[in-house]
Order: structure tokens, then C-alpha cells, then sequence
């Protein structure tokens, strides 16, 4: 699957602006951790952008979130199933076991802590939050409440420290800054 019908595909089960963008910052911190690890960037990315694709219809019946997505791309055919393990995943729902599983396990929630620290920043300027800002506010355990501290430090799994993982998924986040309108 290509990007353009990935993201046709997200249009056409997505309608909150800002799950969309959710779902763009995820893609662009897995296609910059599958750069780093000399992974398929294309296969990452795919599944970081699809891997909410059933939110809004599973966010009252979280233990469907993902599996839904997956019967869908099931349907569709074509969709590698390393794709399709990573999304069932990454809700916690099924062990993450690759690389890939892990990386978007991980890096879900932290997007969430990255647009929060980039949203109090006083220039909200994605270009200007660094490493040290954001570990900041993950230490502030009020902040962002929803970003989940503990499934964040997974990247552990990936041999990644939390500052290499944070400066990663920033990189990554801002080649996509004008989708992201931060």
C-alpha cells in the first residue's frame, strides 16, 4: 500500500481533524525510526499512519481498538501482516514482539506528550522544542496525563534510550510540521 491510499483510507474512516494529525505524527516517527534501524520506511510508516484507523468507532469498546483496523485491512487484501500485528499491537490488546510492534507502541503516546509541550512552548513552534524541553514536561506527571509514561519508556525495547527515542520522533515529527500545523 502506498502512502496517497493509506491516507485516502484514513480520510474515509476518520473525520476528527486532529486524529488525523495524530495518526501523521505517528507515521513520521515511524518512518524516521525505521530510517535509524535500517528498516523499511514505507511498511513503518504505513502502519503508524493506519494504526487508529477504528478510533472513532472502538473509543467506547477500547478492546476492539485495533482488531477492527485489522478486519478491514484483512478485507482490503494486500497489507503486509507485520503491519497488521503491529496495529494489533499497539493498544497493548497482543504482545508486541518486532521492532516495528515496539516502536509504534512506544511512540504513540509520546506524539501526544510532543504536541502538548509543543502547544505550551511560547513560540508553539515544533523547530524550537528540543529533547530537554520535552523530557521536562515527561517528568511532570500531570502533564499530558494521557501520554503514558511507562509505554513510552518501552523504546528500551529498541535499544533506545527516552532521549534518543524523544529526539528521534521529534526529527521525524518535523519533516511532517506543515501536516501537522505545528
Amino acid at each position: 500500500m502506498e502512502r496517497e491510499e493509506a491516507l485516502n483510507l484514513v480520510k474515509k474512516y476518520v473525520h476528527t481533524k486532529n486524529l488525523i494529525k495524530h495518526m501523521i505524527a505517528v507515521e513520521s516517527c515511524m518512518r524516521i525510526l525505521a530510517r535509524h534501524f535500517g528498516e523499511d520506511e514505507e511498511k513503518w510508516g504505513i502502519a503508524g499512519l493506519l494504526h487508529d484507523l477504528d478510533y472513532e468507532t472502538t473509543k467506547d469498546n477500547f478492546p476492539r481498538h485495533g482488531f477492527e483496523t485489522a478486519e478491514i485491512l484483512e478485507e482490503m487484501g494486500g497489507i503486509s501482516p507485520d503491519i497488521i500485528h503491529a496495529i494489533k499491537a499497539h493498544p497493548g490488546h497482543i504482545p508486541a514482539e518486532t521492532k516495528m510492534d515496539w516502536a509504534l507502541y512506544a511512540a504513540d503516546p509520546l506524539t501526544g506528550l510532543i504536541v502538548a509541550a509543543t502547544l505550551m512552548h511560547p513560540s508553539k513552534d515544533l523547530n524550537d522544542v528540543d529533547t530537554d524541553f520535552v523530557m521536562h514536561r515527561f517528568k511532570e506527571k500531570r502533564f499530558a496525563a494521557g501520554a503514558n509514561r511507562e509505554q513510552i519508556k518501552q523504546c528500551e525495547k529498541l535499544g533506545l534510550s527516552l532521549e534518543e527515542f524523544i529526539n528521534l520522533c521529534l526529527e521525524g515529527m518535523r519533516e511532517k510540521k506543515n501536516e501537522l500545523g505545528l
